[in-house]
């Protein structure tokens, strides 16, 4: 079993300062030199995985000690980096910020202790020249269980003005990796919930995440990174890899009976494509570990479900910025609805709730919900930690499960459908629907804190 995989954490001291742009530059850099790299993000975000995805040829994967457990962090990293030869973590927000009021929880820092991966800080130099060491030695000094192995300085003006800094730095203790210069080529572009997904501009992604190699080539020290990478040690804790379950084919001697089962796998249907970008790779994972048959589809073009389709998942993404076209596609919003009202199984979160509602922005949807869906100007965002109210195809009352809520949509219920949760914080309330073999929530979760969540809806597919 291996657990000393080479490693970074890349962190930063706030939001803005330039990780993603080092952190998939560096990834598409190691790739390039022939390395198997695995990508990581702390945190619950679905867009910057999709950028190191690109960058590596690897799915990118979260890290989130609030969703998971801080017990979940190392097993679900180390399965993650399987076969690889380095692995890079992109950190979340400021180094030491995390979920509000619950200490270092879900911050970068305590997923850096969690894997003891050494911490390379990228820091906006901008605005500063001495003043670098003062910020630096601070983020060094705050939590002496935190290693940081040395420092990118980013939007660097001038040759001179790298000069000033790394003289700064000196005093500091901490070497600098790398120092980089301004360049606005390789920005992405962002809209009401952050970077537009790679899946709605896959041509010019590949254009920026190569921009981001190679400007991390150019001004970063790789060899210096790759040696840190390497000084990491074992994962500590003697955590195994997760993995999602046993696959049938470990019992060779059962061939007749593994044929069975393959003939008997519900087709469960998982929304994909530019509207629904939103998913963790581990759902999948753990739906075909319980012996389901994926089969991913697109919304905006399918006009039919998959073939056999016994139960829906419609994730999270976009449709609001889509909801003309899926609007037009009226032979799907009909299939969807026809699968529902049979009593098969769907499980939506976020996007997928507004597409099940009777409307959204006024276009009609899928009409599944007595609901209607309409954008906001106002932003809910932040951990939650929930309790499944009744019984569904998810859960059984009272499963306690931890999500995160990302959207600026407000849904006005209607009648006839039960809650899915009781969130308890940050304020009491009840969220979501269920309704026959619906549930429906904002809530982002991951279900590999629950696996029990992916064997029940699959059984619940065999038998509706």
């Amino acid at each position: 079993m291996v657990t000393s995989v080479p490693r970074l954490v890349i962190a930063a001291p706030s939001s803005g300062s330039g990780k993603t742009t080092v952190a998939t530059g560096l990834m598409a850099a190691f790739a390039a030199r022939g390395l198997a790299v695995s990508p990581h993000k702390v945190g619950p975000d679905y867009i910057d995985p999709g950028y190191h995805a690109l960058a590596t040829g690897r799915v990118g994967r979260n890290l989130d000690a609030y969703l998971c457990g801080p017990r979940l962090v190392a097993p679900l990293f180390l399965h993650g980096a399987r076969g690889c030869d380095l692995a890079v973590v992109e950190g979340v927000m400021g180094m030491y910020d995390g979920a509000a009021g619950e200490g270092e929880l879900a911050s970068t820092a305590q997923v850096a202790k969690l894997l003891a991966a050494p911490v390379v800080l990228v820091v906006d130099a901008s605005s500063q020249s001495r003043s670098v060491a003062a910020l630096v030695h601070g983020f060094a000094s705050w939590d002496p269980e935190v290693r940081i192995g040395g420092v990118i300085l980013n939007k660097v003006a001038s040759d001179r003005h790298e000069e000033l800094l790394r003289e700064a730095l000196e005093s500091a203790g901490v070497p600098v990796l790398g120092a980089l210069r301004r360049a606005p080529q390789v920005s992405v572009p962002s809209r009401h919930l952050g970077l537009v997904p790679v899946a709605e501009r896959r041509g010019a992604a590949v254009e920026a995440v190569a921009s981001m190699a190679a400007q991390v080539a150019q001004g970063c020290d790789l060899g210096a990174l790759e040696a840190l990478a390497r000084a990491a040690g074992d994962v500590p804790g003697g955590s195994a890899p997760w993995t999602p379950g046993l696959p049938t084919d470990d019992h060779p001697s059962r061939s007749d009976e593994k044929r069975a089962d393959k003939e008997r796998k519900p087709v469960v249907a998982v929304a994909g494509g530019s509207a629904f970008t939103f998913s963790y790779a581990e759902h999948t994972e753990l739906l075909t570990a319980a012996g389901a048959e994926v089969v991913t589809f697109d919304p905006l073009r399918d006009e039919t479900l998959p073939e056999g389709t016994a139960g829906l998942v419609l994730g999270g993404g976009f449709p609001e910025v889509y909801g003309a076209e899926l609007s037009a596609n009226e032979p799907l919003r009909k299939a969807v609805a026809a699968l529902a009202e049979s009593g098969a199984p769907v499980a939506a979160e976020c996007a997928g709730l507004l597409y099940l509602c009777r409307e959204l922005d006024g276009r009609p949807m899928c009409g599944v919900l007595e609901a209607s869906a309409r954008m906001s100007e106002r932003l809910t965002l932040g951990y939650r930690d929930a309790v499944a109210v009744s019984d569904s195809v998810l859960a059984v009352a009272g499963t306690r499960m931890r999500g995160h809520e990302f959207h600026r949509t407000v849904v006005e219920p209607g009648s006839g459908a039960a809650p899915a949760w009781g969130i308890r914080t940050p304020r009491p309330r009840v969220e979501g629907f269920t309704t026959r073999g619906v549930h429906a929530s904002y809530l982002h979760t991951h279900w590999a804190s629950e696996p029990g969540v992916a064997r029940r809806f699959v059984e619940r597919c065999r038998t509706s």
